[in-house]
């Protein structure tokens, strides 16, 4: 009889340890899961924080090469802009020497126009070729001379010394030209000193 009641015991006892260490060995696995949920977590936030450190690492990145090509291209300009204002200084520095040069030019014209004997021929065939070459020489330097075309005023290469009423015209018109005006490079070094007509007013008619 006391044999089978310490077997019993014995049972229930293996029983009980037994399904404390299913206890246990649950225990350890949801710990176990729970572990690995927070590393996974914890992986997850890391990767995430990394990829918005990437996105601002490119952000900056861009804004510095935006920079950086922006001030490129400012250097180019400035460098171009330099070069054209130096290009210019040299073209239009010898402004009043070419000045002093055109009243010389103004007596030699003056000269060829005057009568002369058929002795001077020679010697007014001589005048000729000098202011040629000279003009010629100015040419090569950007000095173009101002020819009227069409007898037209134009207030930006024409200077008008005189004027007189005409009853012929409806809008202003060269009349004579006193002297020739000049260009250097395009732009205008002297006017051309003129005579010009205007229509004449009612009153006066």
């Amino acid at each position: 009889m006391s044999t089978k009641i310490k077997v019993k015991r014995n049972s229930s006892s293996n029983k009980n340890e037994t399904q404390k260490t299913e206890a246990v060995h649950a225990q350890n696995q949801q710990k176990e899961k729970k572990g690995k949920g927070d590393d996974t977590k914890a992986l997850k936030n890391k990767l995430k924080k990394s990829q918005a450190e990437i996105k601002q690492l490119k952000t900056d990145l861009n804004e510095c090469k935006t920079e950086y090509l922006r001030q490129l291209a400012d250097k180019e300009n400035l460098r171009k802009r330099l070069e054209r204002e130096k290009q210019e200084f040299f073209q239009h520095s010898l402004s009043d020497v070419f000045l002093d040069l055109l009243t010389i030019l103004d007596n030699f014209e003056r000269a060829l126009k005057s009568d002369v004997q058929e002795e001077e021929k020679s010697f007014r065939e001589g005048i000729d070729l000098i202011y040629k070459q000279f003009l010629s020489m100015l040419e090569k330097k950007g000095v173009k001379p101002i020819n009227i075309e069409d007898k037209k005023f134009d207030p930006r290469f024409h200077q008008a010394f005189a004027t007189a009423q005409s009853a012929e015209i409806q809008e202003a018109q060269i009349d004579e030209e006193f002297q020739k005006g000049y260009t250097l490079n395009d732009r205008l070094l002297r006017p051309t000193l003129v005579k010009v007509l205007v229509p004449e007013k009612e009153e006066d008619r």
